[in-house]
């Protein structure tokens, strides 16, 4: 098994006594170079230039010969005595203590559609293959939108996880926007129950404002592993937030972690396992044995032993290389009629491929040689400039720069997801213009409604919100006979869809009171009826559970923070 870059930290040699093996080995060949210069006989008789046509060319004057395959077999049989070695022998006494934390973006964008059936679902299914391949290992699941919740802490119980990673969606966060690093004091407050090194695992499409620098910071302190999963694709359509491989590349490489996309089948699962794997460090056992890894080398070396057989191998075995010549050659022709007109076709086909390979080809080293002068946000500037807005989104790097392109590019619901991924009154006061324009009002007033209550005097944020809420209040009154569709909330609709709130029509649901009875656990167990009225009572989707718990979560943080 070849070794992962992380566990080359520990790579030795069992017996690094057989390197002194390689002082006779050098003399031999030091040896036999010079007795090889000794054979010219006729050096001093016969000129140079003649002596050289008069010469057999041997084994010796072509670089693919028995005495340089000697060579690569010594040193490949010497590395392998020396016993190379990078990983211990797991015991049965031992325990696996490294936890596991994964963390899940469930803001707006992760409903998009780009990648079926959802960017949430297929990162739900990508969490639920990767507890799979680590039956009985402790893992713990925490989610993040405006606000980070925990879900579960370290557990071993794959079943809860399953069941409550099937409950999640937008609907149950408290608060929109998108800001993982809030989740950072959760993983903290997790990792205290494990005395050993962990891995992060975080599914994302994208970051907030200030995300690169605080995981840069917590993870330069902690010394855990932050593992990064790109969920969704880079396509620049309308109503779209593309996935922002790049920042996310960027925040894998500042805090020493590892960036990996989605694919269609399991290798990704499998190649975070393995990196999971290679972070585990034994704990409280130092003295278990370390397994010598150079057996690999024997294969190498009988695949070059084979070659050397007998005298005039090298002609013998090129054979070999006529397969591979015969492979490139174009096959023979048949004899078919082609109408010039079919020809032409494929013709102007081919044109069209060739040129747009090469427009992509020159795309691609006009963005290689910008990025050697100019931060993302930089070009986004000189773009944004120019006029092409979308390619403007897609160079920054700063949401609320994002935002700004696709307001600009008149994309409102996109530029409103970037908006709400600064936690900030400016933010807050753009989000309510953009969803405004986008005839999201309701989103608008509410967004409005947060920004006073933080800065009352912020400048046109009061007279925004009137005219919005006029326009709800005229709309309520044109749809009288209206009513808002049961069981759909404005904030669980997908983004990119038609999911703008204008109003919420004139027939507001009426909530009535209704007379609650109230039965002790001896009053149901004795009544079988009611017992079994009461269990087709209790919710099986924990959904709600996690609404209410994450909503008085963030009551009771709001609260401590007033204090």
């Amino acid at each position: 098994m070849l070794p992962d870059l992380a566990a080359l930290e520990h790579f030795h040699f069992l017996r690094p006594a057989w390197a002194l093996a390689i002082i006779p080995w050098l003399l031999i060949t030091l040896i036999q170079s010079r007795r090889d210069a000794s054979r010219g006989t006729f050096g001093g008789i016969i000129a140079p230039h003649l002596l050289e046509h008069l010469r057999l060319q041997r084994f010796e004057s072509r670089w693919l010969n028995p005495v340089n395959f000697t060579r690569v077999i010594s040193i490949l049989l010497l590395i392998l005595l020396m016993g190379p070695s990078w990983r211990q022998q797991p015991s049965p006494l031992s325990q696996d203590e490294a936890a596991l934390v994964i963390l899940l973006d469930v803001s707006q964008s992760m409903q998009q559609t780009d990648i079926q059936p959802s960017r949430l679902q297929r990162a739900k299914q990508k969490i639920g293959d990767l507890l799979a391949l680590r039956p009985d290992k402790k893992a713990a699941l925490i989610v993040y939108a405006g606000s980070a919740h925990t879900v579960l802490s370290l557990t071993a119980d794959q079943d809860i996880l399953s069941q409550y990673l099937a409950a999640i969606r937008p609907a149950i966060m408290p608060r929109a926007g998108k800001f993982p690093e809030y989740s950072l004091p959760l993983v903290e407050a997790v990792l205290r129950e494990s005395g050993a090194p962990a891995t992060v695992v975080l599914f994302a499409d994208g970051l907030g404002a200030g995300s690169t620098g605080a995981f840069e910071s917590w993870f330069g302190k902690s010394g855990d592993q932050l593992l990064v999963v790109g969920v969704g694709t880079e396509a620049q359509e309308q109503g779209l937030a593309p996935l922002e491989r790049r920042s996310l590349e960027k925040l894998a490489d500042v805090t020493g972690g590892s960036y990996l996309d989605l694919t269609v089948d399991d290798s990704d699962v499998r190649q975070l396992n393995r990196k999971i794997d290679s972070h585990y460090v034994v704990i409280e056992d130092s003295a278990l044995p370390w397994l010598d890894s150079g057996y690999m080398l024997v294969f190498p070396v009988m695949v070059l032993f084979l070659f050397w057989f007998r005298r005039g191998w090298t002609l013998t075995w090129a054979w070999l290389l006529v397969p591979l010549l015969l492979a490139g050659n174009p096959g023979p022709a048949s004899a078919r009629d082609e109408s010039p007109a079919g020809t032409g076709a494929r013709a102007e086909a081919a044109n069209h491929e060739d040129a747009g390979t090469g427009a992509d080809i020159l795309r691609a080293g006009i963005t290689w040689f910008a990025d050697l002068w100019l931060t993302g946000d930089q070009q986004g500037r000189l773009l944004m400039q120019a006029g092409d807005y979308r390619a403007a989104a897609a160079r920054f790097e700063d949401p609320m720069w994002k935002g700004l392109a696709y307001y600009y590019a008149e994309d409102f619901m996109v530029a409103a997801e970037y908006f709400s991924r600064s936690d900030s009154d400016d933010a807050l006061f753009d989000e309510g213009n953009a969803r405004a324009h986008a005839r999201d009002y309701l989103r608008a007033v509410n967004r409005y409604d947060r920004l006073l209550e933080r800065n009352p005097d912020y400048p046109g944020a009061s007279q925004n919100r009137q005219r919005v809420q006029e326009l709800i209040d005229e709309i309520n009154r044109l749809s009288e006979s209206q009513q808002a569709e049961p069981g759909v909330s404005g904030e669980d609709k997908e983004l990119g869809s038609d999911d703008a709130i204008p109003a919420q029509g004139a027939e507001e649901l009426t909530w009535e009171q209704a007379e609650t009875v109230t039965l002790t656990a001896d009053e149901i167990l004795a009544d079988p009826a009611t017992g079994e009225m009461w269990l087709r009572s209790v919710q099986q989707d924990p959904s709600n559970f996690l609404a209410i718990k994450f909503g008085m979560q963030l009551q009771y943080t709001g609260r401590e923070a007033e204090q």
